[in-house]
């Protein structure tokens, strides 16, 4: 460990990793550049923004045996949102970073690859590279800004700096491409390598606990609170520190809630509510675990077929999607483990989905809470694939891609989650089958085979098979309307 004084106020600040190149002062908020026996001021760094992330400075962790120890953080910002790479120092000297992102979680250290690597501007979502021989699909693409830092960082870090990365998927591992520094130099960017990774999983110490984020936010993280909208007044309900996109649903103003204080992104107009199966804050159950609708978009595909998808919350089992479609209902979740994708097949593990069709959506209609900035005329790419009932879907825009599995959901499951959540007089989308309707559809189904089965009797002895064919509809119409009569209370 070498201990130097701050050029600003004269305060002990330590350099614990060699490859640290810089130090935040916890005083006085100067960094401090150390530079071969001397030490420079490089002016003052603004403060992180207090968050609701559990981890800090000094929390200890092990890697695959790897013992480390977070010894620095810096925070950045895009348009999209904000997330925190906290700088880690393994046991060994060596050094790596831990993404922290709305309660997910990355590791990655850095690699020498040979070969040639794309340039920043020529990196698109969903478009596949080589790295160090191997195939990867491009993620996410974006430049960010710093908005804060502290503790040690391993290159320098001032006013207006901006990160330009790319993340790169295969299956479980993913590969970073840094070019923050390139794109000045006119070098190669950095090559980080890593995978996802859980705090349990890491065996996380000295983490902050419920009570100290509280202490310091005023509110405790992944608890579902609400704030007043400084457009309108409106309470909006949300998830702090798990949430920092928040749409008004009666003004449909967008709010910035990962700001100390809530700031207005775009004012909307004032709208007449959209009636959906599920509302805003409704509550349910599956399991032991509690499940709150925090966010609902609407959206349509390029021929103007309408569905809605609901954004779910559990406190363990994290975030969820509903999607209510012309078709019934679907689970879907974001998969950590991306599938191969070679024309028309998607493989995942030793499972083939054959592709169904690609299309173009966009959001009509949203409102709640969201981990990311979502608004109306948000357009997607969207390709589907399915093996069975099991369907995979991939969602592409110029900046980022998604993989999600989803499998249908039966209606009387739904109503079994949420109970009285579920709107019976909701404007569903069309197609869906409304509360009050469902046994009396299925018996006229039913009905309609007893029908075709019965029609050469039927013609060959109108007289005496109508009678029977007749009291065997009753037999089904009659029970079918008493039970459509028992869902709508």
């Amino acid at each position: 460990m070498q201990v130097v004084a701050c050029p600003n106020c004269g305060a002990e600040v330590r350099f614990r990793s060699h490859a640290a190149v810089m130090a935040v002062c916890e005083y006085c908020r100067t960094g401090v550049l150390k530079d071969a026996d001397t030490v420079r001021d490089l002016g003052k760094i603004s403060a992180v923004l207090e968050d609701y992330s559990p981890i800090q400075l000094n929390t200890a962790g092990v890697l695959a045996n790897r013992p480390f120890t977070v010894v620095g953080r810096i925070q950045l910002k895009y348009d999209a949102g904000m997330w925190n790479e906290w700088y880690l120092l393994f046991d060994d000297g060596a050094n790596g970073w831990l993404g922290d992102a709305s309660g997910q979680y990355t590791i990655t250290t850095v690699r020498e690859v040979e070969g040639e690597l794309p340039a920043f501007d020529q990196v698109r979502a969903g478009n596949q590279y080589t790295i160090a021989g191997e195939r990867f699909t491009a993620a996410d693409v974006r430049t960010a800004r710093c908005t804060g830092g502290e503790g040690e960082l391993p290159f320098r870090v001032g006013e207006g700096w901006a990160a330009k990365v790319a993340d790169l998927r295969f299956g479980t591992r993913f590969v970073t491409l840094d070019y923050s520094d390139a794109q000045l130099n006119n070098e190669r960017p950095l090559v980080y390598t890593g995978m996802p990774v859980t705090l349990d999983g890491l065996r996380m110490q000295l983490l902050r606990d419920d009570d100290a984020i509280a202490a310091t936010t005023g509110r405790y993280r992944g608890k579902l609170t609400a704030l007043d909208c400084p457009s309108c007044g409106t309470a909006v309900s949300y998830l702090p520190g798990m949430t920092a996109n928040l749409v008004c649903p009666a003004c449909r103003a967008q709010l910035d809630a990962a700001s100390p204080q809530v700031a207005v992104l775009q004012a909307g107009e004032r709208v007449a509510a959209v009636k959906t199966t599920l509302a805003l804050g409704a509550e349910g159950k599956l399991g032991n675990d509690k499940l709150t609708v925090i966010g609902v978009m609407r959206r349509e595909d390029d021929e103007g077929t309408p569905w809605t998808e609901y954004l779910l919350y559990a406190p363990r089992a994290g975030f969820t999607w509903l999607v209510e479609t012309e078709d019934g209902w679907q689970r879907s979740a974001t998969l950590d483990e991306w599938p191969v994708w070679q024309g028309d097949t998607a493989k995942l593990n030793t499972t083939s989905y054959r592709k169904l069709y690609e299309y173009e959506a966009h959001v009509t209609f949203v409102a709640g809470a969201f981990n990311w900035r979502v608004q109306v005329g948000d357009r997607t790419r969207i390709a589907e694939f399915e093996q069975g009932q099991t369907n995979l879907s991939a969602e592409m825009t110029d900046e980022e891609m998604t993989w999600s599995r989803s499998k249908p959901v039966a209606f009387d499951q739904l109503q079994s989650w949420f109970g009285k959540g579920v709107d019976a007089g909701a404007a569903r989308v069309p197609g869906t089958l409304k509360v009050g309707q469902r046994y009396r559809s299925a018996a006229k189904k039913l009905i309609i085979g007893l029908g075709i089965v019965n029609a050469i009797p039927l013609l060959a002895n109108f007289g005496g098979s109508f009678g029977f064919v007749a009291l065997a509809a009753l037999a089904l119409y009659l029970p079918a309307t008493f039970l459509d009569g028992n869902d709508k209370e």
